[in-house]
């Protein structure tokens, strides 16, 4: 599922923010309808994806020892709480703000729209995204070092942390509040990378137990 998100993310070209490059839109960014469905079709495999995301943060809770249940508790609940927060973030942009401008109903569209790179759109998708990188260092320590590919999962999880708290310190000292979507596509692509590694290598630990499970019985 992250794969196809990312794919349909990469042909939704940005047309404002720090990383528009040219025939950028500007503020009160109205003038967009021509921009539906193209690029709101992210969001949608976006929606299934963080459901996905929700699922293996319980797998991963099921997984853990009994000693260390208590991270995959907390990691779930972070799980849960980032869900809920762009859940939220997708479900009102491409609900409300086509049909809103379809209608010419722009009042309050400028705050709301995934466009402005100050907006609510980029600050919850930051939010969501920061509090999913904190499940994943929360959920780390119930990989122990068992096994190579136990290790390797663990490292993974932290590294993507770190990896997110730097891009933060490093956007916010180079840009202040005015970071525009920079830091946004950094945590998002961390994010993303870091369910494209883990899960496959999540799905090659689980049938692996799975087939331990099986010879016992």
């Amino acid at each position: 599922m992250t794969v196809v998100t990312f794919s349909f993310a990469i042909t939704a070209m940005p047309i404002s923010g720090a990383n528009c490059l040219e025939g950028c839109i500007e503020y009160p960014y109205l003038d967009t309808i021509s921009q539906f469905p193209k690029d709101y079709l992210w969001m949608y495999p976006a929606t299934i994806l963080i459901l996905s995301y929700v699922i293996l943060m319980i797998s991963i809770h099921s997984y853990a020892s009994q000693q260390n249940k208590i991270f995959g508790q907390i990691g779930v609940s972070f799980a849960i709480i980032a869900a809920l927060t762009l859940l939220s973030d997708y479900f009102i942009q491409y609900s409300i703000i086509p049909v809103s401008l379809m209608n010419r109903e722009t009042e309050g569209i400028p705050l709301l729209t995934q466009y402005n790179p100050h907006g609510v759109f980029i600050a919850l998708e930051e939010l969501g995204y920061l509090i999913m990188n904190l499940s994943f260092l929360f959920v780390a320590p119930v990989f122990t070092n068992k096994n190579r590919l136990e290790n390797a999962i663990r490292w993974v999880f932290v590294i993507g942390f770190v990896l997110a708290i730097i891009s933060l310190i490093m956007v916010s000292i180079n840009y202040g509040l005015d970071r525009q979507d920079r830091f946004e596509v950094a945590v998002i692509s961390i994010n993303w990378l870091i369910l494209i590694i883990n899960g496959i290598l999540l799905s090659i630990l689980f049938k692996r137990q799975l087939k331990e499970k099986g010879k016992v019985q």
